[in-house]
């Protein structure tokens, strides 16, 4: 019997096979799941041409996080394909130009509103938007860059990535009631499409390539999509408000 046999999983962030998402959803299957995507827009049509690579067929919903009536219909039209969810990955996030890349003195509130709505508040709005469909034992697990920290060119997005790691807190409590986990795994860096879009991106391959104690593949999101799956599974019955470190240890180290 697999890891998720028999679970039904809700999972945003599909962009690319090289996606973290991606990996998570091939790894869910291959451990019994049964798995719902999410996309919105232009990317929709990217998104289904992937999902034809995963091991078994997946649908894909329209969810903009940002679309309130997205939000309001989601419980409703992912439940045409699952009957409830058993778990949902929170990859999204987004941050315009202005507010990466070295421009934190100068990024307008404009910019860093977006980042926060899409990077951070959208975990608490894809809760409460799956929510009807969620259980004791369901599983939120979202995917992070450790936010502790002040990192080159992140800027604003570390910002969002903090606020979300609080949401993630918040979300916690207040869903705990319910019987619904929320958890985060924090990542190493690895090439994704979110990755080609921060300017400077190579010197995060660089820091980690010299000071993980395990190193670290920048090219293999397979440790983080365990990690994903793990977290969605039941072996985790009793931890939440957690921040699992997938990062080849670099977090617990000095300078």
């Amino acid at each position: 019997m697999g890891l998720l046999e028999g679970k039904r999983l809700l999972i945003t962030g599909v962009l690319k096979d090289t996606s973290i998402a991606f990996h998570v959803a091939r790894l869910a299957q291959d451990e019994g799941a049964t798995v719902v995507l999410s996309s919105f827009g232009r990317m929709m049509k990217i998104t289904q041409a992937i999902a034809r690579r995963l091991p078994a067929p997946a649908p894909v919903v329209e969810l903009d996080v940002t679309d309130q009536a997205h939000l309001d219909s989601l419980a409703e039209r992912v439940g045409e394909h699952v009957e409830a969810l058993d778990g949902v990955l929170h990859s999204i996030g987004f941050a315009p130009q202005a507010a990466l890349g070295g421009n934190f003195l100068n990024t307008e509130w404009a910019d860093v509103a977006t980042a926060v709505q899409v990077s951070a508040f959208s975990l608490k709005s894809l809760g409460m938007a799956a929510r009807p469909l969620l259980h004791p034992g369901s599983s939120i697990v979202g995917l992070t860059f450790d936010a502790t920290v002040a990192w080159p060119v992140y800027d604003w997005m570390g910002v969002a990535k903090a606020a979300f790691e609080s949401t993630a807190r918040y979300l916690a409590r207040d869903l705990g009631a319910e019987g619904v986990r929320v958890n985060l795994v924090a990542a190493g860096p690895v090439r994704t499409t979110a990755a080609g879009s921060i300017p400077g991106f190579e010197a995060f391959e660089e820091t980690w390539k010299d000071r993980a104690p395990l190193g670290w593949d920048v090219s293999d999101p397979e440790p983080t999509a365990r990690a994903c799956c793990a977290l969605m599974s039941d072996w985790f019955p009793a931890t939440t408000a957690e921040i699992v470190h997938v990062d080849g240890g670099l977090h617990a180290m000095g300078a």
